[in-house]
Formats: C-alpha cells, sequence, structure tokens
C-alpha cells in the first residue's frame, strides 16, 4: 500500500521539479522569443499544481485533503489558457484584446465555483473518500459546472493542438520535431483526464498531474534539442514588431492591410481603425509617392526635426502569380543623408571664408544663368580682391592673413540678397554673382562693400589689421540658349574690371566699360 503510495506521489513530485526546471530555463534563456512567456506561466503553475497534489495524495484525512484541493484550484484552470495563449504567440496568431479577457472568465468563475461548493454543490455534489482504496483518496461526484469547466479545457487544448498542426506541413524538420514534442506534451492531459473521468484510472486517482510528468518530458525535449521558441516556424509577431523599419502593407486596391510598429515613427496618426482604409485618405505627398511607386529618400519633419527614409517597394503575389498587394518598406536613413550633406558641404565649402568653393560656385552660377535665361533677365558679376595681400602675410603671418580673408569674406556676405551667390575664386579673391541686378545696382552694392572693407579692422594678437580692395564689376541681359557662354564673359569682364580698379591705385570700383575705355 504505502510503496504504491509512494510510486504515484513520487512520479507527481518529478512533474513539479520538471516543470520548475522548464519555467526557470524559459525564463532565464527563452524569455523574449515569441511564447515564451504564456509557457512560463503555464509551467509555473503546472508545478504550483502538481506539488498542492502530492500533498493532497500524502493527506490523512477528509479535511487535509479537500485542503490541498482548494489549493489546486488557484493554479489548474488557468493552465489551458496559458497553453491556448502559447500556441497561438508560437504560430504568430495575434488575439485582440477583448479576447484576452474573455478567456479568463470561465477560470475564474471555476475558482470561485470550487471554493463556494459548500453553498451550491455545483462543482461537486458530494464528497468523500474512496472505501476501495488502501490509502485515503478523494471521490467525488461531480456536479454541473465541472462538466462545463471539462468542456472549457477540452476545447482549449484542442484548439491548441489544432493550431500547431495546422503549421506542421510547411514546417522544416526541426519545427516540426518542435509542433511534434509540443502537441505530445499537450495529448497527454487529455488521455489522463479521459481515464479518470470514465473511472479507469487505479483507485480513482487524478492521473492528470501524473501525466504531467511526461508532458514535461516532451517539453524538455522540445526546448533542450530542438530549440523550441529559439527560433519559431512563422513568429510573425516577433519578427514583423521587432523590424526597425517601418513596412506598410496595403492591398491591391491600395487598401491598408497591416503595418507594424515601426510605422508609427513615420505615420504617427496610423492608428488600428485605419486598417481597411485607402492610403490616399489624408496622407498627402506620402500617398502620391506610394502611388506612383517611386523609390526615393523621403524627408520628414516632426517637431522640427528632420528625419530621412528612403522608400522600398516590394509585390506580394499569390500561388498563381497574381499580384495582390505590395509592401512598402521604409529605411531611415537619416544618418546617410546627413553624413552626404556633409560631404557635400565640405566639397562645396572654401573651409577657411565659408564661401562656395571656386567649382562649387560655377556650377551653381551656371544653374542660376540658365534660369534667368528662360525670362531674359539681367545678371552682374563683381570680382574683387584684398590690396597688397601679400604685405599682410609677409608683416602679420600666415595666420593672421587667414583672419583678415574670413572678415572680409563675412563683410561681403553681410551684403547679399538670399539669392546671390559669393565664391573664393582663388587666394584672396572673391566673385559675387547677382541675378535680376543692373549694373548700377551691381556698381552700388560693391562700393558698400568698398567701403565696409575700408572702415573695419581684423583683430590680431592685439593688434588691429586695415585691408582695402579693388572691385571689377561687369553686366549683362541673359539671352536664351547662350547662359554658358555669356557667363564666362561676364568673369572676363569683371576680371579686366578689377585690373583697371588696380591701375586706378586700388581701393576703387570698377565698371567693365570704364576699363575697356581706359585700356582702348
Amino acid at each position: 500500500m504505502l510503496n504504491e503510495l509512494f510510486m504515484y506521489t513520487f512520479t507527481v513530485i518529478i512533474a513539479g521539479v520538471l516543470s520548475l526546471f522548464l519555467c526557470f530555463y524559459a525564463q532565464f534563456r527563452l524569455k523574449d522569443a515569441p511564447g515564451v512567456r504564456p509557457y512560463i506561466l503555464v509551467a509555473l503553475f503546472s508545478a504550483f499544481f502538481t506539488f498542492s497534489y502530492a500533498f493532497e495524495l500524502a493527506s490523512p484525512s477528509l479535511e487535509r485533503i479537500k485542503f490541498w484541493l482548494n489549493i489546486e484550484y488557484l493554479a489548474m484552470p488557468f493552465i489551458p489558457v496559458f497553453i491556448l495563449l502559447m500556441c497561438f504567440e508560437y504560430v504568430g496568431q495575434k488575439l485582440k484584446p477583448y479576447l484576452y479577457y474573455i478567456l479568463f472568465v470561465i477560470p475564474i468563475i471555476t475558482i470561485f465555483m470550487h471554493e463556494t461548493n459548500g453553498l451550491h454543490h455545483l462543482y461537486y455534489t458530494s464528497m468523500g473518500l474512496n472505501s476501495d482504496s488502501p490509502f485515503p483518496i478523494l471521490k467525488v461526484e461531480h456536479g454541473a459546472w465541472f462538466y462545463v469547466h471539462s468542456i472549457f479545457l477540452f476545447l482549449c487544448l484542442m484548439i491548441s493542438i489544432i493550431t500547431l498542426l495546422m503549421k506542421l506541413k510547411k514546417a522544416k524538420f526541426r519545427f516540426r520535431m518542435q509542433i511534434i514534442l509540443m502537441v505530445s506534451g499537450i495529448v497527454m492531459p487529455i488521455i489522463a483526464n479521459y481515464f479518470y473521468l470514465n473511472g479507469l484510472s487505479p483507485y480513482g486517482i487524478d492521473l492528470g498531474p501524473i501525466s504531467m510528468s511526461i508532458s514535461f518530458i516532451f517539453h524538455g525535449a522540445a526546448l533542450l534539442f530542438y530549440q523550441m521558441f529559439n527560433v519559431t516556424p512563422i513568429a510573425r509577431d516577433s519578427v514583423f514588431e521587432s523590424m526597425k523599419d517601418g513596412v506598410l502593407v496595403l492591398n491591391q486596391n491600395g487598401v491598408i492591410v497591416d503595418f507594424n510598429h515601426a510605422m508609427l515613427d513615420v505615420i504617427p496618426n496610423l492608428k488600428s481603425q485605419v486598417i481597411g482604409k485607402s492610403i490616399v485618405d489624408g496622407y498627402g505627398q506620402l500617398a502620391d509617392i506610394i502611388r506612383l511607386e517611386a523609390e526615393l529618400d523621403y524627408e520628414l519633419c516632426l517637431d522640427e526635426e528632420k528625419t530621412y527614409y528612403h522608400i522600398r517597394f516590394s509585390t506580394v503575389r499569390n500561388k498563381n502569380n497574381k499580384i495582390i498587394g505590395k509592401i512598402i518598406t521604409f529605411v531611415n536613413v537619416t544618418e546617410r543623408v546627413l553624413l552626404q550633406e556633409q560631404l557635400k558641404n565640405l566639397a562645396s565649402m572654401d573651409g577657411l571664408t565659408e564661401v562656395y568653393s571656386r567649382n562649387f560656385f560655377m556650377q551653381e552660377s551656371e544653374k542660376m544663368m540658365e534660369s534667368l535665361s528662360m525670362t531674359w533677365g539681367k545678371v552682374s558679376v563683381i570680382m574683387f580682391d584684398i590690396d597688397h595681400f601679400k604685405n599682410v602675410n609677409d608683416s602679420f603671418g600666415h595666420e593672421a592673413g587667414d583672419r583678415v580673408l574670413a572678415h572680409v569674406a563675412g563683410l561681403a556676405k553681410e551684403s547679399l540678397r538670399s539669392t546671390d551667390i559669393i565664391g573664393r575664386y582663388g587666394g584672396e579673391e572673391f566673385i559675387l554673382l547677382l541675378p535680376d541686378t543692373p549694373l548700377i545696382a551691381a556698381y552700388e552694392l560693391a562700393q558698400s562693400i568698398r567701403v565696409k572693407i575700408t572702415e573695419s579692422v581684423t583683430p590680431f594678437m592685439n593688434q588691429e589689421i586695415h585691408v582695402t580692395s579693388s572691385f571689377g564689376v561687369s553686366s549683362a541681359q541673359i539671352m536664351e540658349g547662350d547662359h554658358s557662354q555669356t557667363l564666362k564673359n561676364l568673369m572676363r569682364e569683371a576680371d579686366q574690371a578689377l585690373y583697371g580698379a588696380k591701375r586706378k591705385g586700388r581701393n576703387y570700383v570698377e565698371l567693365f566699360e570704364q576699363a575697356f575705355e581706359y585700356s582702348s
């Protein structure tokens, strides 16, 4: 008698130890994998249930047995729910939030009915000890709610099994072994309860807790040998939602089918309610880009902060190769775009004076001239340099010369419009292109800059450096088709005028017309 009782109790304890071990193993090794959190709760509640049942088997009286039975029912009703949730997460099925709450309604009612059974006898109609057993074993007559709970438990387990088996055909070997072992572990309590409910278990012992030792052997094999939960066959939520890139899924009619959490960084007002609505409704420029399937860098400005995304498109086809939708991916390329802008600035700007380099000045001027040729606009060019700049370097050193160059460039920039272009032409020489500016206006601007430079000083090591500048000005009306040649002519004319200013004693503004007359 004692040997039989020890065997049953020992088997139940082994089941509890196994489930507790797998609970800790999953918690510390696999806690972020899909399906692991419900599995941890399954293992924890199962350990609680089986250890409580071991105490029930060891109890010498009906009162002690009832006490441990009530303890068991604090955990047992939730186990099938967590198994179901585990299987849903494992295959990537997402339940709506309200369904989670509904699933826990019957277990909570079951606990209430069980703990208050003495008031209504809806769970057990009678309770006593089995007279045919060599040791105290509970014998009960089941009430109506017991069968409600049993049907609920059976449905949860069967739906779990079906959910797993539906993925078996498409799964690779490792995943198939995971699924087979998981299903085997879930089937064992169903078989054990069949024997118990039909009076086929020895002495009427509840074989459910005993069967869990076999269940967790299967689960242990799946975890340790086939990496259950490490990689899942269709872990949609884990992969899709954890992607750093925003993903938007549309059907063939441009209707939003799905999106991941990262898309909220791109379109903050995306909510679950947009599912089933067209992308063209309320998304402005982005909708146009998606409609045209234009792969490009998209600039997003939120809270005065710019973010850049590269938009990519890929089609979704069915088995008949028919297009049924498209996937739009938003890859954050902000670092790349900012780096390109920095490199562009380094290539386009003169680092010392912070004006355009000569090459970039020519590029921007060509664009401006082409634009002006469409309207036959007037344009002027000013070239100027710092008088006797070599003397500054010889007297104060090259560092002082650099200070003077930066100071003079800054004074010139202060006088320009946003449409004007300034560049460092070489050494101490600068060039300005002034769109929509006649000769007289360019002359007045040059005079203004000349006076500023003359009246200002450049501080350097407790000294003040005074310099002057000479200016040459040319102007022309841009004719359609000849803008490139006109720019070269204007630069040559401004250069001739500049040398005319130097011949007149420097610190002077010379117009090309005057320089031409003087040289002739």
